[in-house]
């Protein structure tokens, strides 16, 4: 199925396997990307050394196309885009809109840059940057999130821009991917599918969690960090949004020595990254620290396998996901699915 993603990026199929921190590593997004897809690493939880590290794991692994997603408002950005140019990585996404300095840099040296947005004017601002597509995700999306939900948010960006869309929130089959063709995406994008595979690295008993959850029992909170975060609900989720300020502080002190001694971060460097998170919004300090940390809160879950200390990020379609197949048979699957229904619909036409 060739599609505007397929053509822009030189992948197999029209899918993208997002940038999950602790989860995106090299084993899944190489898989990913062996099987047809857009495997795309998650760089926000690693060090300059070990991002430069993974890609080459993931270039060892694979000789199909990949991405590497950056943090456009981290403070050492530049740094990280200057790895991607020098290891040859063909294409960078952000998960914030990167500036128009950035999309030049990584333009000129040949990277297809692919923002994240969740608003239809900041997919404008950033296709009029210069950016070569843009990834659209709706409320259902798992992490931080809007409150529009994908069959709304997604034709007004279509409509609204001229560079392909990829659509993301609440994908999983090859249904959702007929539907986001017939609103005009060029392919689909899947974080909590992709985690929900015999290939990802999250232990199996987080991943049980996952499959066990109704769609009912996975919520959106602003009591990690102050922003609307969809996850699994959790004892944790609960104690924080009983917490007081001064609890949630402590709570936030202690995990940031955490993730301060595992990035090398130094503090005034993770309260600048909070408070890159905290613009234009009304946080309390603990938030900005939390905001700071929660790469640390997401590890406590998806690396230790401490559902009971950490947060489980996750679409609403976890709800709906039963089993635990390869990247390989997940894409091939998604791929029958909507070969299947297309040509349903031409019989009913």
């Amino acid at each position: 199925m060739r599609t505007a993603l397929t053509e822009l990026t030189g992948v197999r199929h029209p899918i993208v396997q997002t940038g999950m921190g602790w989860v995106a590593g090299p084993r899944l997004v190489s898989a990913a990307a062996n099987a047809g897809a857009l495997g795309v690493l998650a760089s926000a939880t690693m060090t300059p050394a070990r991002l430069r590290q993974a890609v080459r794991e993931v270039k060892a692994r694979t000789q199909a196309p990949f991405g590497v997603n950056l943090r456009a408002d981290a403070g050492d950005a530049r740094e990280r885009v200057r790895i991607v140019v020098d290891e040859g990585v063909p294409v960078a996404s952000f998960a914030l809109a990167p500036s128009r300095e950035l999309i030049a840099e990584l333009k000129d040296a040949g990277v297809v840059v692919i923002p994240s947005v969740g608003a239809r004017r900041h997919a404008e601002k950033v296709a009029a940057w210069g950016a070569d597509a843009v990834i659209v995700q709706g409320g259902e999306g798992g992490g931080h999130t809007g409150d529009v939900a994908t069959t709304v948010l997604l034709p007004q960006v279509v409509d609204a821009v001229d560079v392909p869309v990829v659509a993301a929130g609440g994908f999983h089959d090859g249904r959702g991917l007929v539907a986001a063709l017939a609103y005009g995406a060029a392919g689909i994008a899947m974080g909590t599918r992709f985690l929900l595979t015999s290939d990802s690295t999250v232990p199996d008993a987080v991943k049980a969690r996952y499959l066990a959850a109704s769609v009912g029992d996975v919520t959106v909170t602003t009591a990690v960090d102050g922003l609307p975060h969809r996850m699994l609900r959790s004892d944790l989720v609960e104690t924080l949004e009983r917490s007081g300020r001064i609890r949630a502080l402590l709570h936030a002190l202690r995990r940031a020595a955490g993730f301060r001694k595992l990035s090398g971060l130094s503090w005034p460097e993770m309260v600048r990254d909070g408070l890159a998170l905290r613009h234009g919004k009304d946080l309390s300090w603990s938030q900005v620290l939390l905001a700071a940390n929660t790469p640390m809160l997401l590890r406590a879950a998806m690396v230790e396998g401490r559902t009971d200390l950490g947060v489980m990020a996750s679409g609403q379609v976890a709800g709906v996901i039963g089993d635990l197949p390869s990247c390989g048979e997940l894409v091939a699957r998604v791929m029958a699915e909507a070969e299947g229904v297309l040509r349903e619909l031409r019989t009913v036409a």
